[in-house]
C-alpha cells in the first residue's frame, strides 16, 4: 500500500464520521488534504497523520476523540496491521508486512517511470538558464546554474508538466562589437583594443577565423575592407564560441530544447516593426506606457518595482529592458503560460524588474513568472583558465571533477546557499564521497543481481509477507517516499531533496545489505524469502537509478 493509497482510505474513513457528527462538514474535501508524514522514530509506525487535529475544529469535536475514532475505522482496511493515537490527536498507522512489501514489485514492476507524478502537469513552463554571452568560455557560475537549471527541468517533466529548456543567446549589443574588435585584433596581429576581451581564448579563435574563407576573395579576411573584416570576423567567432559553448554543455550533460537569439527581437522582416517594436506598443495598450523628457516609460512601480524604467531612450535606442519586455512577450506568444529565470547572484534587480515587466504585460507577477537566483560558487585550490586568463571554466572542472561529482554536488545544496565545494572529497572513492557513496550503493544492487543470477536466487516467487526484518521495514518506507520527494521537489524547484534522499537511501540499503542475505549460505537451499529479497534489491537499484538521472548523474552497474 502505497502513500496515495492509504490517504485515499483515510479520506474514506473520515467522511462518514465527520458528516455524522456535523453534516456538510466534509464538502470538498480530497486525499490530498491528509499527507502522511514518515515518523522520525519507526516505532510510532509506518505512517502519520494529523488529520483529527485539522478537522476536530469544522466537526465540533475533541481531537483525541475524533482520531480515535479514525483510528478504530483505519484498523479495518486491508493492508493495516494497527493504529494508535498519540499526544493530542496525531494518529500513527503500521502497515502489515505484506501491504508494505508489495510496494518492491510495484517498483520493479514499473521501472524507469516510479516516481512520475501528475502534480505538475497541466503547466506550459519555459525555463531559461545559463543564458551566456556567447563572448567567452563558460565559467564556474555558469556550471552551477547549467547543472541546477537541467535537475530542475527533469523534475518538472517527471512531475507532469510541459517544459521547453532555453538558453538566450545574448548576441546582440555592445558585448558583441567589443568581442567582434578584441578577435579583429588578433586576426590583424594588433593590440587588444582597450574595452577588449583577453586571453588565449581570443587568439584561438582568431587562428580558427583567419582559417576560413571570407566570400571567396583571395587572401581571405587579411585582403578585405576593415568594415568587411569586422563584420565577418564578428560572426565567425560568434558562431565558434556557440559552437564551444555548447559542446561544453553537451558534454556536461546538458542540453537545451531552444537556443533563442537575441537579434531575433529587434529584427525587421519585409518592413515589419521588430518584436521590440510591437512590445512597447503592446505595453501602452495595457496601460501601463507613458511619455516624458521625449522617452519611453513603462510604469514598473505600479507592479512593485523601486523605480519606472525607460524602455526607449530619447535618442530613439531601445534599452535592455526593451528587449526583456520583448522577449517575455515572445515566451507567451509561443504558449508558456509560467515563465522560470534561473539567474546568477549578480542578477538580483531583475526580480523586481521581471515581475513588474509581467505585470505590465497583464500577467499574474505571484503566478506567471518565477526568477531565482543562485548564489556563488567556489572550488578549493581552482585555478584560473590558461585560455581565458580570469575565469575558472566549465571545461577544465569537467575533466579535473569529472561531470558526475560536479553535477552531483552542485545539485546537493539550495541553489540560494553560497557553495564551496572540496576537491579533495570529490575526488575520494570513499563514503566520505557523497556521490560515489550513492553510485557505489547502486552499483551493489547490481553486483547482488549478478551473484543472485550465478546462485540460481531468481524473481519467480514474490512473498511480501517475508520482508519482516527491521531493516527492511525502514528501506521499504524510504522507497515508498520517493515519488512524493520527486514532486515535491519539483513544486518548490529544489533538487537538492532528491540528493539527499538518496544518500538517506543508500546508507538504509547499505544497512539492509549487511543483515538480510539474498544469496543462501553455503549448503542452504534457495527460499522464498531470498527470492523476494532479490525484488527488494533490485527494486532499491531502480529507485536510485531514477533519482540520479534526476539530477543528471549517471549510474554505474560497477565500481
Amino acid at each position: 500500500m502505497d502513500p496515495e493509497a492509504l490517504s485515499a482510505a483515510l479520506l474514506a474513513v473520515i467522511v462518514p464520521l465527520a458528516e455524522a457528527r456535523r453534516p456538510g462538514s466534509s464538502e470538498g474535501l480530497a486525499a490530498s488534504d491528509f499527507p502522511l508524514d514518515r515518523p522520525k522514530n519507526r516505532d510510532h509506525g509506518d505512517w502519520a497523520s494529523n488529520a483529527a487535529l485539522k478537522l476536530s475544529k469544522a466537526v465540533g469535536a475533541n481531537p483525541r476523540e475524533f482520531a480515535s475514532e479514525i483510528a478504530a475505522g483505519l484498523e479495518a482496511v486491508d493492508g493495516v496491521a494497527s493504529v494508535e493515537v498519540a499526544g493530542p490527536g496525531f494518529i500513527n498507522i503500521r502497515l502489515d508486512a505484506a501491504a508494505a512489501g508489495a510496494l518492491a514489485k510495484t517498483i520493479v514492476d514499473a521501472g524507469a517511470a516510479f516516481g512520475t507524478n501528475d502534480s505538475q502537469r497541466g503547466n506550459t513552463i519555459n525555463l531559461e538558464f545559463v543564458s551566456a554571452n556567447p563572448t567567452g568560455p563558460l565559467h564556474i557560475g555558469h556550471t552551477r546554474w547549467a547543472a541546477l537549471g537541467d535537475a530542475i527541468a527533469r523534475l518538472l517533466l517527471a512531475s507532469g508538466a510541459t517544459l521547453v529548456r532555453e538558453f538566450y543567446i545574448n548576441d546582440a549589443g555592445a558585448q558583441m562589437e567589443r568581442f567582434g574588435r578584441s578577435v579583429l585584433a588578433a586576426v590583424l596581429g594588433e593590440e587588444t583594443p582597450e574595452d577588449g576581451y583577453a586571453g588565449e581564448y581570443i587568439q584561438s579563435l582568431a587562428a580558427r577565423v583567419r582559417a576560413a574563407e571570407f566570400d571567396g576573395t583571395p587572401g581571405g579576411v587579411l585582403s578585405a575592407p576593415r568594415d568587411a573584416q569586422l563584420a565577418f570576423v564578428t560572426e565567425a567567432a560568434y558562431a565558434m564560441q556557440l559552437g564551444e559553448i555548447q559542446a561544453s554543455l553537451a558534454q556536461f550533460n546538458v542540453h537545451f530544447d531552444v537556443w533563442f537569439s537575441e537579434r531575433t527581437l529587434h529584427a525587421h522582416h519585409d518592413g515589419a516593426p521588430s518584436l521590440v517594436d510591437e512590445a512597447v506598443d503592446r505595453l501602452r495598450e495595457q496601460g501601463h506606457v507613458f511619455d516624458e523628457d521625449d522617452a519611453v516609460w513603462v510604469r514598473t512601480t505600479d507592479f512593485g518595482d523601486d523605480k519606472d524604467r525607460v524602455i526607449r531612450r530619447s535618442n530613439g535606442e531601445y534599452t535592455y529592458f526593451a528587449a526583456d519586455a520583448a522577449y517575455y512577450l515572445n515566451k507567451g506568444d509561443r504558449g508558456f503560460a509560467h515563465k522560470i529565470y534561473l539567474l546568477g547572484a549578480d542578477h538580483h534587480g531583475y526580480v523586481h524588474r521581471l515581475k513588474a515587466l509581467a505585470g505590465a504585460a497583464g500577467d499574474d507577477p505571484e503566478k506567471d513568472i518565477e526568477v531565482l537566483i543562485g548564489q556563488l560558487v567556489s572550488i578549493n585550490g581552482a585555478r584560473l583558465s590558461k585560455r581565458a586568463g580570469n575565469i575558472i571554466e566549465l571545461d577544465d572542472l569537467r575533466e579535473w571533477l569529472g561531470t558526475d561529482a560536479l553535477r552531483y554536488s552542485l545539485a546537493r545544496y539550495p541553489a540560494d546557499s553560497p557553495l564551496t565545494l572540496d576537491p579533495e572529497i570529490l575526488q575520494k572513492r570513499t563514503n566520505d564521497n557523497p556521490v560515489f557513496y550513492v553510485q557505489y550503493a547502486h552499483a551493489r544492487t547490481h553486483n547482488v543481481a549478478r551473484n543472485a543470477a550465478a546462485s540460481g536466487v531468481t524473481r519467480d516467487e514474490f512473498a511480501p509477507e517475508l520482508l519482516t526484518h527491521e531493516t527492511e521495514s525502514a528501506l521499504l518506507g524510504a522507497l515508498q517516499e520517493f515519488p512524493r520527494i520527486v514532486a515535491f521537489a519539483a513544486e518548490v524547484r529544489e533538487p537538492h531533496r532528491v540528493s539527499r534522499y538518496l544518500e538517506e537511501l543508500a546508507g538504509l540499503y547499505h544497512r539492509w545489505y549487511d543483515n538480510c542475505r539474498v544469496i543462501p549460505l553455503g549448503d542452504e537451499p534457495v527460499e522464498a524469502v531470498h527470492r523476494t529479497r532479490l525484488w527488494l534489491n533490485d527494486a532499491t537499484g531502480q529507485v536510485l537509478r531514477n533519482g540520479l538521472d534526476l539530477v543528471g548523474v549517471s549510474a554505474p552497474e560497477r565500481m
